[in-house]
């Protein structure tokens, strides 16, 4: 009868240390070997990226600098507004004309109307725009050579608009009268 007592008693410590201890540890081990292989994909899409980086980065490389910099300066992944102005600046100034009353705004700011949907349907661009108004004068011709430089320049442009007023002068008969130019125009940038 001792026996069979003892027997009861250690099939009933058994039981509580495999049912306390042993399947808690059990299940938490099934946990750890999940994490664990979460990790080693983890490591694995790392080991992936890093090539891929090399890869791009080598092909990066091969670029020369001067096509970087054309790039760079198409899209620039940042609004530089003194550079954007010298570069005016200098283009008006080949057609001796200069910029003046420059004004810069983000569109956001232009118009107090936008619903909270669009800026939300806006945020999800992978650009930013930046709007610029400027004066300038100059007679109709070296206008339009200034309006071809800016059209072909690498740096994407939108012209937004135009206003031309003709500067009175003393003789109404001039030949080449002079205008004064209100621009707008509109950039772009990577966000």
């Amino acid at each position: 009868m001792m026996k069979t007592i003892i027997s009861m008693i250690g099939l009933v410590a058994a039981a509580g240390i495999f049912f306390m201890y042993t399947q808690p540890t059990y299940d938490q081990s099934g946990t750890v070997k999940g994490q664990i292989a979460e990790y080693d994909a983890a490591l694995t899409k790392s080991t992936e990226l890093q090539q891929l980086k090399q890869t791009l980065l080598s092909r990066y490389n091969t670029f020369s600098p001067a096509d970087v910099d054309r790039l760079q300066k198409l899209l620039p992944d940042h609004v530089d507004n003194v550079r954007l102005i010298l570069d005016l600046d200098n283009m008006a100034g080949r057609h001796g004309m200069a910029l003046q009353n420059v004004a810069i705004s983000a569109p956001q700011t232009e118009s107090t109307s936008k619903t909270a949907a669009s800026s939300i349907s806006s945020s999800k661009q992978r650009y930013d725009s930046l709007t610029l108004k400027f004066s300038t004068a100059g007679s109709y011709d070296t206008f339009q050579q200034f309006l071809l430089d800016l059209e072909t320049s690498l740096r994407i442009v939108d012209l937004i608009s135009l206003r031309l007023t003709r500067v009175s002068s003393a003789d109404s008969k001039d030949t080449n009268p002079s205008y004064t130019y209100d621009i707008t125009i509109r950039t772009y940038w990577l966000k």
